[in-house]
């Protein structure tokens, strides 16, 4: 979770397409890879972190006499940390959310990451990719050492080389870095991660993990939803026929892969 995006880190060199710097410059990307580089979301996607991040929400806001429940930050995951402060405690002053989310980033290392637990199918689906010739990369709105500290402690790490781990960054600004990566398809539990997808020109697959159910991702646009990381495997291997194929487009339009969503 973040407050604010950062700024993406330099393209790769490995053939991945040139730095984009907005939606259009991302959507107009029309290299079609034959190998699958496939981005995934981190909280809420490839582990359940909600109760760390219950915990900590509500030790921070407990702080400054603002009492939630672990219910009341549900609706909230994978939002970026100002939002999800401002819902929680509304009328609080800008700079005071700044002041709470430093306090939150402090605090999270001890309250929020022993909890985190990896959802079944995240560690097949991470190297699945590479079965292909192709890699995995996580883009996430957690803050960025977070996003490291809980793909260690959940036994992910090694699936991702660090240079392809990327927080700070919701929504389009993920899309952004999704196109730098050459992601050919983006794995997420939030609408926002949809449109993540669609500024990379990347297919949007969509779990139903998160807050989120199957109407609400295909509603946001999801090109297939997916009700558990356990179905990945076998859609990537229908995704990399499709890139061998060159059905796949890379250009932000709908793709040919659009299909019917699994039981959520």
């Amino acid at each position: 979770m973040t407050s604010a995006p950062a700024s993406a880190p330099e393209p790769r060199t490995d053939g991945s397409p040139d730095t984009v710097t907005s939606a259009d410059d991302a959507a107009a990307t029309v290299a079609v890879p034959q190998v699958p580089v496939v981005g995934f979301d981190l909280d809420m996607t490839l582990v359940d972190s909600s109760d760390g991040i219950a915990a900590t929400l509500r030790a921070v806001l407990a702080e400054v006499g603002v009492t939630v429940t672990a219910a009341d930050t549900w609706p909230y995951a994978g939002m970026p940390l100002d939002l999800i402060l401002a819902g929680l405690a509304p009328g609080t002053p800008a700079e005071e959310i700044d002041v709470l989310q430093a306090r939150y980033r402090h605090l999270y290392p001890s309250l929020g990451i022993a909890s985190v637990r990896p959802y079944p199918g995240a560690a097949a689906a991470l190297a699945a990719p590479a079965a292909h010739g192709g890699r995995s990369v996580v883009v996430s709105a957690k803050h960025t050492p977070n996003v490291h500290r809980v793909l260690s402690v959940t036994g992910l790490a090694g699936a991702v080389a660090d240079a392809d781990v990327t927080g700070d960054l919701f929504a389009e600004d993920k899309g952004l870095r999704l196109a730098q990566l050459g992601a050919t398809a983006y794995v997420g539990d939030h609408p926002g991660d949809v449109r993540a997808a669609a500024v990379a020109g990347a297919v949007a697959v969509a779990v139903t993990t998160g807050s989120h159910d199957t109407a609400a991702l295909l509603e946001a646009g999801a090109d297939v939803v997916l009700s558990s990381l356990e179905d990945f495997p076998d859609w990537l291997s229908t995704h990399v026929v499709d890139l061998r194929s060159g059905g796949a487009r890379h250009d932000g339009g709908r793709k040919s892969e659009r299909a019917a969503p699994l039981p959520g």
